[in-house]
């Protein structure tokens, strides 16, 4: 994008927002007694982390959600207004809208329901599918073939998952580039990117917290990314990349998924870690190619000159790959 177009629209993004703000008018209020009732005691869990639960949510009239806690707010009642004030007025079509909220012994956020689940649960189907990955790694033809015959196997052919990847980068250049104020809380993972109807990737978990449980200050990300939470965002888009190319949760051994693709064996070790549910349906070249953007996505952790900007516009295929 020219940088004077750029200038521009995030000057009328940020009149936008200026002109929204105000009291709460736009965003429902649930019922704490309703939300614990559709979440079975806030049992129906979707996913866990450091901020709080998440969780799916069935409300008498046929009515489904996806109900967050928002743990950071539990002693703020105006910071946790402000959040639901600024999440209400955040739209994209790869973030996952909020519909309201609800106060009592916890301080939930409820977003639109996601027809097809997490990103996780359909890497996940199989239960043993993550022992087998590991025998694999060091006799691989004895299990490809069950592997590839499954009747389980996931619905995420190879277009789909590029355009996962895609959209995530998309809702970051938003929350980076085009919020005001920038959003540098953002967790990417498996288990918070919520799947459409049409598997359009949706994330989950974005707000003014840092990464740290701190607010950070309302000043723009630079260009290039430079500061820690750019870094650590670059970092999780590229773990993700790792995550869609080998059908692996990074919860399940991010570790090794970073390792290998920081190894000097990469490229003759690729057919044995790419998902065995993709087959042979999938573009070499373009495989290759998103291996690259994951190995300098996960440089950003400790070098922080790769910015979102750029994954995306390469990812869209408009610029060519930087060099290691």
């Amino acid at each position: 994008m020219d940088p004077m177009i750029r200038k521009l629209r995030f000057r009328l993004l940020a009149w936008l927002h200026r002109s929204r703000s105000g009291p709460i008018l736009f965003v429902k209020k649930f019922s704490y007694k309703d939300v614990k009732r559709a979440t079975d005691g806030f049992h129906r869990i979707v996913y866990s982390n450091s901020h709080g639960a998440a969780y799916k949510a069935n409300f008498e009239g046929g009515e489904v959600a996806l109900v967050k806690e928002a743990r950071a707010f539990d002693e703020g009642k105006e910071s946790f207004y402000r959040e639901v004030q600024f999440l209400g007025r955040l739209h994209h079509r790869h973030l996952l809208a909020l519909r309201g909220f609800s106060t009592g012994q916890k301080r939930l956020l409820v977003f639109d329901n996601i027809e097809n689940g997490s990103l996780k649960e359909h890497f996940n189907g199989k239960s043993i599918k993550h022992d087998l990955y590991v025998l694999a790694k060091t006799s691989f033809c004895v299990f490809k073939h069950w592997l590839l015959t499954d009747p389980l196997r996931t619905p995420l052919n190879w277009k789909a998952r590029l355009q996962i990847a895609v959209g995530v980068a998309a809702a970051l250049e938003y929350l980076l580039l085009f919020s005001n104020p920038p959003v540098y809380h953002v967790s990417i993972s498996s288990s918070n990117i919520m799947l459409d109807e049409n598997f359009t990737a949706k994330l989950s978990d974005v707000g003014l917290l840092s990464s740290i449980g701190t607010y950070v200050p309302h000043s723009s990300c630079s260009e290039e990314c430079m500061d820690q939470e750019c870094g650590n965002i670059v970092y999780q888009l590229g773990v993700l990349i790792l995550e869609l190319i080998t059908g692996q949760s990074s919860e399940q051994g991010g570790t090794d998924l970073i390792q290998w693709v920081q190894g000097s064996r990469l490229s003759s070790s690729i057919h044995m870690m790419i998902d065995p549910d993709l087959g042979n349906n999938y573009d070499a070249r373009e495989l290759k190619k998103l291996l690259v953007v994951a190995r300098l996505c996960i440089k950003s952790k400790s070098n922080p000159k790769f910015p979102v900007s750029q994954v995306f516009r390469f990812l869209q295929k408009k610029v060519h790959i930087p060099r290691d």
